[in-house]
Order: structure tokens, then C-alpha cells, then sequence
């Protein structure tokens, strides 16, 4: 497939000044920086600052999930100049999805920048499919994914958060331009830690995933920039 994969490196460090020295360290990389729980409560005001002082692109991985009215509210609130992405649960359901997107165009406009892209997180990749039935969601992960994207396409979400086994069959449903956002991804050979449907950086470009998310392998390796510049290789 023609698609360019691009590579989103997870900030998901205790402190600021780790975070600091990995945006640092990968400063020379094609890289978009993820501020996720972690980072965004521990030292949030410190690091968005930093990023857009640096003018990296960065995305808010926030999985917003509640009433519209709230996640209107907290979409406004949390929109500033550099953020490219935000998330949001699919599971919230239609009315809460286009509350988001709508909430993004209003704050963009009223901020002068360009309207981030919201996407839909699908199915967890820390979920195996014997876990889907305990929640309650019917059929494996591909059927499941496919239904909630469906919902974020029609709430005029830009695309969602999948697995890599799920792009192929999400791309050929949606179109190309409907954004697949891939976590669990790992090196060949690395750990799958708390992950469990995991996928190589080229089985993603080759299923035609439009960004990866890397976190450990990249974070916690002694050359960061080393890391991500093999995947990038290999993306490539």
C-alpha cells in the first residue's frame, strides 16, 4: 500500500524532566509526540508548553468518555496550539463523538489554528478477545472495531484507534482516508508487556496503518533517537 506511516512516540515518563530529555533526544526525529494520562496530570501545563515552544507536533491521548455536555466542555478546554490528534471512546456513542468534533472545530476557530483530528479508540490492544465478552460487547475484535468505527465515521470522527489486525478490513470499509491510529506495537523481538494483540512497525505499514504508537521500546532504550530512527527505517 502507498500509505505513510508515521511514527508517534508515547511520553509516558514519571517526571518532566524525562519527558524533557527524550523530546530532546529524538529533537532530529520525524517524529509526533503522545501526552497521555500519565504526563498530562503529572506535569501536563509544563510539557504543552515545552512542546509548543519546541513546535513539535504532539497529540492529547486523553480517551475522553462521558455525557456530550462534558466532553464538549473538556475537548474546549483542553484544545491548544500543536495538538494534532485528541482520542475519544467510541463506546460513548454517537451524540458524545460528534460533541467532540464539534467542540474541536469551535476551539480551533476561536484559537486561529488548524481543527485537530479527533479519533475513536475501538477495542483496547491490552484486551484478547476472551476478554470482549465479560464487557459485554459481542463478536471478536475485528466485528466490534468495525461496528464502533462505523459510529465515528457517521459522528464525522477523522478515523480511530485499532489494532493492526483490525486496518485491513477497517480501510476497506471506511476508505483509505478514514485514519487508523495503531498501538501495541513492538519491534520484532521486543517484550509485549501489558499488550496483547501486538504487531511489528512493518506489518502495520503493510496493513496500511496511517501512525504507530511506541512507547517502551523507544523510551526506555539508552539511544531513544537510535531506537526510533530504526523504525522509522523500517517503516520506510
Amino acid at each position: 500500500m502507498g500509505v505513510q506511516t508515521r511514527l508517534v512516540v508515547a511520553l509516558d515518563v514519571p517526571t518532566f524532566v524525562r519527558a524533557e530529555r527524550l523530546i530532546e533526544a529524538l529533537a532530529g526525529c520525524d517524529v509526533t509526540f503522545k501526552v497521555g494520562y500519565e504526563a498530562l496530570y503529572g506535569y501536563g501545563p509544563e510539557l504543552l508548553s515545552l512542546l509548543e515552544a519546541r513546535e513539535a507536533a504532539y497529540m492529547l491521548d486523553v480517551k475522553l468518555h462521558d455525557i456530550p455536555r462534558t466532553v464538549h466542555a473538556a475537548v474546549q478546554a483542553l484544545l491548544r496550539p500543536g495538538v494534532s490528534l485528541l482520542t475519544v471512546h467510541a463506546l460513548g456513542g454517537a451524540e458524545m463523538l460528534s460533541a467532540a468534533v464539534e467542540a474541536a472545530a469551535e476551539r480551533a476557530a476561536e484559537l486561529g489554528i488548524a481543527t485537530p483530528r479527533v479519533l475513536a479508540i475501538t477495542v483496547l490492544t491490552s484486551h484478547a478477545p476472551g476478554d470482549l465478552a465479560t464487557l459485554g460487547l459481542a463478536g471478536g475484535t475485528v466485528e466490534i472495531a468495525t461496528r464502533l468505527a462505523g459510529l465515528a465515521r457517521d459522528a464525522r470522527c477523522a478515523g480511530v484507534v485499532c489494532s493492526v489486525t483490525e486496518v485491513r478490513e477497517l480501510k476497506a470499509a471506511f476508505g483509505d482516508d478514514f485514519i487508523a491510529l495503531c498501538p501495541g506495537i513492538r519491534p520484532c523481538g521486543g517484550a509485549h508487556g501489558d499488550q496483547r494483540r501486538v504487531a511489528t512497525p512493518r506489518d502495520a505499514h503493510l496493513a496500511g496503518a496511517d501512525y504507530i504508537v511506541v512507547g517502551r521500546p523507544i523510551v526506555e532504550d539508552n539511544d531513544p533517537a537510535a531506537a526510533a530512527q530504526a523504525i522509522l527505517a523500517e517503516l520506510n
